[in-house]
């Protein structure tokens, strides 16, 4: 495993204290992964020493990446870097490019059109979607993007024939069934919501948001008793949270002997 990969959720001034140092590894493949890891980091942060070591890793980077230019994956590694950077029309090119090269890659699709998000331009994200949907009508992501985007727009009864399609095609994502339910829930369908969180807890028996949606559902029906198991799934991810020990014991009190 390369050492200079992190989880995408670890704070700035902490990817920096772990990665700075390896901007100067003699592995190649290292400094080039440290320095894309630190492309968005403010630069403040580092020395006059590992800016410059920041600089050559990029530049390392870029080259790598430019030699497999026949390749989708390699312009959207670049777009995802100067999307970081916020180097915005460089990031809008490299994702067309990718699109040039084979318009059936999807990532290309659902990062360009979240560019596009970004930049309140929502009307091309949904062409753009919806072209990839052409070329692959079985696409989760795309499905899952573009209801995303209906959504956004108050098109949720167009939304939602999207946003189950993502659910149903790729069952292995906890993530699309959780926002499908909620979207259920917001059209006022809260028995499917519920029903709909129940199938994604049984492939993902320990997915936070899945549970945290089931228990405040349960509970606004006026179910103590039926949150209760899932409050206390849920604690023991986190059992040092006095909150969710707290949440455990009032559902106890609460539910009928």
């Amino acid at each position: 495993m390369n050492p200079a990969r992190l989880p995408e959720s670890v704070e700035p001034a902490v990817r920096v204290g772990l990665l700075a140092s390896l901007l100067d590894d003699s592995i190649r493949a290292v400094r080039m992964e440290a320095a894309r890891a630190l492309a968005a980091s403010p630069r403040k942060r580092l020395t006059d020493a590992q800016r410059t070591a920041l600089d050559r890793g990029l530049a390392e980077y870029v080259a790598g990446e430019r030699l497999n230019a026949d390749r989708p994956e390699a312009h959207l590694n670049l777009a995802l870097l100067y999307a970081a950077q916020r180097r915005l029309a460089e990031a809008e090119a490299a994702l067309r490019a990718a699109l040039i090269l084979d318009p059936r890659f999807v990532p290309a699709s659902v990062n360009l059109a979240d560019l596009y998000r970004a930049a309140g331009r929502d009307a091309e994200g949904e062409r753009v979607l919806r072209d990839a949907l052409g070329q692959d009508p079985g696409s989760a992501a795309a499905h899952h993007a573009l209801g995303l985007l209906l959504v956004r727009q108050n098109r949720l009864p167009a939304a939602m024939p999207e946003l189950a399609a993502a659910a149903r095609l790729a069952p292995e994502s906890a993530r699309y069934g959780y926002v499908y339910a909620v979207g259920l829930d917001g059209a006022g369908r809260r028995r499917e919501a519920i029903e709909t969180l129940e199938r994604v807890l049984i492939g993902h028996p320990y997915d936070r948001d899945t549970l945290s949606a089931l228990i405040a559902y349960t509970r606004e029906q006026g179910s103590p008793r039926g949150a209760l198991p899932y409050a206390r799934r849920l604690a023991e991810l986190d059992p040092t949270n006095p909150e969710l020990r707290q949440l455990v014991r009032r559902l106890e009190a609460e539910a009928p002997r």
